[in-house]
């Protein structure tokens, strides 16, 4: 039996008339008019109208369809009568009229309208398969489909390659908080997931690699916020033998191609740079929004802060903090003569007020990052036991070496100016930083623990003092 092949309904067009095709899609509306039934079907690509008669022998499945039922439909392409052509979508001066109608799977009566105006994140998040069906989202993923192609399509023709790095690390301390993993096999040990690639993309530096690029996962253990989230995306870069200039030209090369083939925007380069002592001094913001009209989420204001203090004072522990991390390159001339005081080769790229990348040029010095490790108070027991492998590599011949990360999902956010983050990710976390559709983080059994030689303390609860 020859099997037709199926027809992407947004490739469908005028050309098409006169011709038997087969779509599948989801029922997007009903409308029965007695003796004939409207159909519009949708899939990813598009949307077209089908029509069924009433003497036709599908004529009461298509009267009792519901909406976002998947169906398959085999029909005969043609013209739409004159007057009744719809100009809103690709398909709209044909129609399908329908020999051979099929329902997948017949839909129940959804927990909302997906074209409803007002709806509340929660129950969009706990129907997420439901929430992706509508077309802004679909949009908004299809958009981000688009710009990681972009991006990998950038850096391939800049000579970088695409390395994968674990998932399952070792915790070390400087940057944010990591989740982590109990080990089954060696009892009292944990993994850590990482909050970036960070010391892998430097050791790939180190192996010779020179032009390295992922799209990475990271994850931040941190205290919920209302537009972050612990499970995030970045675009993530690293190259040898470079200079800062060399980082800034091949960022705004990127943005300026990002907005040209999505918005069809011609970003101005270079961007303009800014200390940050004179962020501080003019705007009190290490993050200022340059544009003219601020009003404007239309306007894009690029922006370059450069020089960061390396170490920042932390009163509350009473010791020096990296501002960066503590693998950030000093400013040597700086360093030579106050070492706590001294300016970082670190940079953020900043959008309209909003910090959406950040790097450094990297320590490639071993001597000089024992010494950073100091001024942070790690003594040699703890360099030794938590960085050896790191300070080993230094010493073979490490390159000069640099890199950055930009916020995929941020990115994405601005350019499509969205009201959250989580309108671009496909599965978010809410802003509890809880997965409410999988009902997660959930209970493991009293085995599973037993396995990770785990015991669960639950927290003492507070008594509440009555006045």
């Amino acid at each position: 039996m020859l099997i037709m092949e199926r027809s992407m309904i947004g490739s469908l067009s005028e050309k098409d008339v006169g011709k038997e095709v087969k779509i599948n899609g989801w029922i997007d509306t009903v409308r029965n008019q007695g003796g004939v039934v409207f159909l519009d079907v949708r899939d990813i690509s598009g949307i077209i109208q089908t029509v069924i008669f009433g003497n036709h022998k599908d004529i009461g499945l298509a009267k009792n369809v519901s909406k976002e039922s998947s169906i398959e439909i085999i029909g005969k392409v043609s013209l739409r009568p004159k007057g009744t052509e719809n100009p809103n979508i690709s398909t709209g001066k044909i129609e399908l009229q329908i020999q051979d109608l099929k329902i997948l799977v017949l839909s129940p009566v959804l927990p909302f309208e997906l074209d409803a105006k007002e709806l509340g994140e929660e129950v969009r998040l706990k129907y997420r398969y439901l929430d992706l069906r509508r077309k802004e989202m679909q949009n908004n993923l299809l958009t981000r489909s688009k710009i990681i192609k972009i991006i990998r399509e950038y850096m391939y023709s800049n000579g970088f390659n695409e390395f994968e790095t674990p998932m399952l690390v070792k915790y070390t301390p400087g940057g944010a908080r990591n989740f982590i993993v109990p080990s089954r096999i060696e009892a009292g040990k944990f993994w850590a997931l990482p909050e970036s690639p960070q010391l892998f993309k430097q050791l790939l530096m180190v192996a010779g690699m020179e032009k390295y690029f992922q799209i990475a996962k990271c994850l931040r253990d941190e205290d919920a916020r209302k537009d972050r989230q612990p499970e995030f995306t970045q675009i993530d870069i690293e190259m040898s033998f470079i200079s800062q200039e060399d980082i800034f030209i091949l960022i705004e090369g990127l943005i300026k191609k990002i907005w040209k083939e999505i918005l069809n925007v011609n970003i101005h380069t270079p961007f303009p740079r800014m200390t940050y002592e004179e962020a501080m001094k003019k705007h009190n913001s290490d993050k200022p929004d340059m544009r003219k009209d601020k009003n404007n989420p239309k306007e894009f204001s690029f922006l370059w802060v450069v020089d960061f203090p390396l170490f920042q004072y932390d009163k509350e522990s009473g010791r020096y903090v990296a501002n960066h991390h503590p693998f950030t390159s000093p400013n040597m001339e700086d360093f030579k003569k106050n070492p706590e005081k001294a300016r970082s080769l670190a940079y953020d790229l900043v959008l309209n007020g909003v910090e959406i990348g950040g790097g450094s040029i990297r320590i490639h010095d071993a001597e000089i990052q024992q010494k950073v490790f100091e001024i942070l108070q790690i003594n040699k027991e703890e360099q030794e036991r938590k960085f050896k492998f790191l300070l080993d590599a230094l010493k073979f011949g490490a390159p000069p070496h640099g890199g950055i990360a930009i916020g995929l999902d941020r990115l994405l956010q601005l350019i499509l100016n969205t009201p959250s983050i989580r309108d671009v990710i496909a599965f978010p976390k809410n802003s509890d930083g809880k997965e409410i559709m999988l009902n997660a983080p959930s209970e493991v059994t009293d085995l599973q623990l037993k396995e990770l030689h785990i015991k669960i303390v639950q927290p003492e609860k507070k008594e509440v003092k009555r006045k």
